[in-house]
């Protein structure tokens, strides 16, 4: 009996239980036979009963701290391990892959994000630092990713990257939720969100949406700032106590997201994100999650956003800035339930056929064995 293929994934950057990362690649690799470890930032809740190793390298507050010396000690920790396979998920591991690269061995870089579009987003830049390390980061890539094979998140991305194998990002089938049925009641006047909760992802928009319809509340699921969420309150001025935000200043699992979708018949799924560049032609994760749940999506009228809505007779698109279509589309939800539940029923069955982490996954663990042959 051969001994299992060594794989080992690598960041300094996501949280050691991303969804992406371990709950859909590591833990498919592992159950695949492969010989699992993931070097991640140290986790509070060590998940004992996992097939994939975790070794931990030390969290840094300080962002410098963790591109120097957290990358170093990632490097170190990686090159011990000789490993087949070396599958590193962030942007400063660049260098870190470059140096991994040896005739016996594959290297793959994850692209989350289309990192370029992103830098120019950052709140915390001015425009000018910004164009500098967009320039800059883009010359990086370039030189270092060169013997890399490149796994890519996103359909948009092989328009950037030709060369890439796109694995896409699609959800994990969680029996639980997708067992879970909307039934004929009315649904509750609570639109839900989930994942991280920032500016360029809607944050002031759906703080609002108490102040366009006073009877919904919006749950928030996902790491929000203390900062962002004292805007949020400003926002929706007397309506504030319908922002229910779970994880204040701290990072939610993927297991409470799920036990959330399922707590109760919630109104729709929501992502009314402003234009930006970074997030018009992606086709969000929380989709395909608030889909898996049966719910139906209101989001935002950008052009593939809008097709996809219509492809799958899943949810409106609105934009995000006319008070007026966003009032006129919860009116429809409202008044329309079963209407509604349609649209959480198309999204759910197209889920369940073809937009899922079980497609991806064999598409994974068939490009490795490709590339090991």
């Amino acid at each position: 009996m051969s001994t299992p293929k060594r794989v080992v994934h690598l960041t300094t950057v996501h949280h050691p239980y991303d969804p992406r990362i371990f709950h859909k690649e590591c833990k498919s690799l592992a159950n695949a036979g492969f010989d699992v470890t993931l070097i991640a930032q140290e986790a509070d809740e060590p998940k004992n009963n996992s097939n994939v190793n975790h070794v931990p390298v030390k969290k840094y507050n300080s962002r410098l701290k963790r591109m120097t010396l957290g990358v170093w000690d990632a490097y170190q920790k990686a090159k011990k391990l000789q490993a087949d396979v070396y599958h590193f998920h962030d942007p400063e591991l660049l260098p870190v892959g470059w140096l991994l690269k040896k005739k016996n061995n594959i290297v793959i870089y994850d692209i989350h994000e289309d990192y370029i579009t992103s830098i120019l987003q950052k709140d915390y830049l001015s425009k000018p630092v910004k164009k500098i390390i967009a320039k800059t980061y883009k010359l990086i890539e370039g030189i270092f990713s060169r013997r890399l094979e490149l796994c890519l998140a996103e359909k948009y991305y092989k328009d950037i990257y030709p060369s890439g194998k796109c694995i896409l990002n699609y959800p994990t089938i969680n029996e639980n939720i997708i067992q879970h049925r909307r039934d004929h009641s009315t649904p509750v006047n609570e639109f839900i969100y989930t994942g991280n909760v920032t500016h360029v992802r809607g944050a002031l928009i759906h703080a609002k949406l108490p102040l366009i319809d006073e009877t919904v509340s919006v749950q928030f699921v996902g790491k929000c700032s203390s900062a962002i969420a004292n805007e949020m309150y400003e926002v929706a001025k007397d309506k504030k106590d319908n922002l229910l935000i779970e994880g204040l200043d701290q990072f939610v699992q993927k297991e409470r997201i799920e036990e959330q979708y399922v707590s109760k018949n919630w109104l729709a799924g929501i992502a009314l994100f402003p234009p930006t560049e970074h997030y018009m032609k992606k086709e969000l994760t929380k989709f395909f999650e608030y889909m898996s749940a049966g719910l139906p999506i209101l989001c935002s009228d950008f052009p593939v956003w809008k097709a996809f809505m219509e492809k799958y007779q899943c949810g409106i698109a609105v934009n995000p800035y006319d008070n007026d279509e966003i009032k006129e589309a919860i009116d429809y939800l409202k008044t329309h339930p079963e209407e509604a539940r349609k649209m959480g029923e198309n999204g759910k069955k197209a889920v369940l056929e073809h937009l899922n982490w079980n497609v991806e996954e064999r598409k994974l663990i068939n490009w490795y064995n490709e590339l090991l042959d």
